[in-house]
């Protein structure tokens, strides 16, 4: 089984969500990771809710220092970043870098922020199944 390791800088967001779906929708094909450089204290409970929509349980998720994977053996790093500087982790055996806008710089009500999300979810999860279903 391959080992996905996502990331990106707050490990709160897209690397959760990407975490999550790979291991619910491939889950017999991938294990999925996520971490991040300077993780936040908790994953956005917007993101969370807006995974539940999908029926997809990231509740229990909590960000990681990309630190906790040093010298675990990582087939697949994907930076999911969008300011251009994300991330590195050498151990891997193949990098790749996915930009998907941050669910944190979105601004507006709470449904405003939540509309934006699932773009967001959509477009990650659209990729996820784009590059690694047909595998």
């Amino acid at each position: 089984m391959k080992k996905i390791l996502f990331i990106c800088t707050h490990n709160a967001g897209r690397s959760q969500m990407a975490e999550g779906y790979v291991n619910a929708t491939y889950g017999d094909r991938y294990s999925a990771f996520s971490a991040g450089s300077e993780p936040s204290s908790q994953v956005n409970p917007l993101v969370i809710r807006a995974m539940q929509e999908i029926g997809v349980d990231i509740s229990g998720a909590k960000p990681k220092l990309i630190d906790e994977f040093d010298g675990i053996d990582i087939d697949l790093l994907v930076t999911l970043c969008d300011s251009g500087t994300c991330p590195l982790f050498p151990w891997a055996k193949e990098t790749i870098h996915q930009n998907f806008p941050d669910p944190k710089a979105i601004s507006g009500t709470e449904e405003e922020i939540l509309a934006g999300i699932r773009v967001i979810r959509d477009a990650i999860t659209g990729w996820i199944d784009d590059t690694f279903g047909s595998e």
